[in-house]
């Protein structure tokens, strides 16, 4: 298959605009941090943290690696990618970057190592990865449903999670709905959605299979920030998740610091405050629980250079 882009990083990886805007920000969460609350009595409390409930919140956290690697390999079947270990590599780099990377520029690394690794084009790469955050998006909405169910249960609230379970059916419509139609002409963006759209999950098991995966990523997510972060912070749990929720939803923002900090910790401080709870507490607790994903991006990342590359997979067109 013809390739669309070269065999080498995207160049806005360097884009010194970026770095600059990024460093920036991270500055000012530095000076923010040590002004309201002090970095000597923000890290205290990782002196009490029990090393096993540590590795319980790391295991969990890479386990949610491993899922985002079989979600991965359901939905590249179809184009003859699936080769595990490869993906899995995949994955890690990828989520490696995003965490590390400023300005949303960690997302480009989906298609680079897709075609890299595989010799997947540019254009199948770039609308499997839409597909995948389109999603993580729709599931955490309904994790936020339930937050707002488990606080408050009402039969709204079950009937609202219901709906918007069931607009998955709308996905197998899409092509029928004749909406690539509407996408006609030579445009980039127009063909990313043309193809977006033809390319989408046509049979009920395959978007079944793919938001099962979903689910059991956010979910292992999800447990293991909330355990940790209720070290930090002794909240209700759904005030917690509810917390976890505002921090992840930061990654929908274009813009943001070094190692997405300042919108991380931003997104938690203004879902916490609403609830009454302090912003220097909300920021401590935000500021400790984005150090913990960052080690842990590290260190999974470093263990993700152990998973050899192949070289008669690494060229496995779709």
């Amino acid at each position: 298959m013809t390739q669309l882009a070269p065999q080498h990083p995207p160049g806005r990886w360097g884009r010194r605009r970026d770095w600059l805007l990024g460093f920036a920000v991270l500055a000012l969460l530095v000076t923010a941090v040590e002004l309201s609350i002090g970095w000597s009595t923000l890290l205290a409390p990782w002196r009490e943290v029990a090393p096993l409930h540590l590795a319980g919140v790391l295991t969990f956290t890479a386990l949610s690696y491993v899922l985002r690697a079989g979600r991965l390999r359901t939905i590249l079947q179809p184009f003859g990618i699936r080769h595990f270990p490869l993906l899995l590599r995949l994955t890690i780099f990828h989520n490696v970057a995003n965490n590390l990377l400023p300005m949303r520029s960690g997302e480009l690394v989906f298609p680079w190592l897709l075609q890299r690794y595989f010799g997947s084009n540019l254009l199948t790469a770039i609308t499997t990865l839409i597909w995948l955050r389109l999603f993580d998006l729709h599931c955490l909405v309904l994790i936020a449903l339930a937050i707002v169910n488990l606080r408050e249960p009402t039969l709204v609230g079950g009937m609202s999670a219901a709906v918007w379970l069931a607009s998955l059916g709308l996905i197998p419509q899409l092509q029928r709905l004749h909406t690539a139609h509407r996408l006609r002409g030579d445009g980039r963006l127009r063909r990313v959605l043309r193809q977006a759209v033809q390319t989408a999950p046509q049979h009920w098991w395959l978007i079944a299979r793919l938001y099962g995966w979903t689910l059991f990523i956010w979910s292992f997510k999800f447990a293991a920030f909330v355990s940790l972060l209720h070290f930090f912070l002794p909240l209700a749990y759904w005030q917690l998740w509810f917390a976890v929720l505002g921090a992840e939803l930061s990654s929908v923002l274009p813009v943001h610091g070094i190692a997405g900090s300042g919108s991380y910790e931003l997104a938690m401080v203004a879902a916490l405050t609403p609830l009454g709870i302090a912003p220097q507490l909300a920021l401590a607790g935000a500021v400790n629980l984005h150090l913990f994903l960052l080690g842990s991006t590290v260190l999974l990342g470093a263990l993700g250079l152990l998973i050899p590359v192949n070289n008669r997979t690494e060229r496995h067109a779709n």
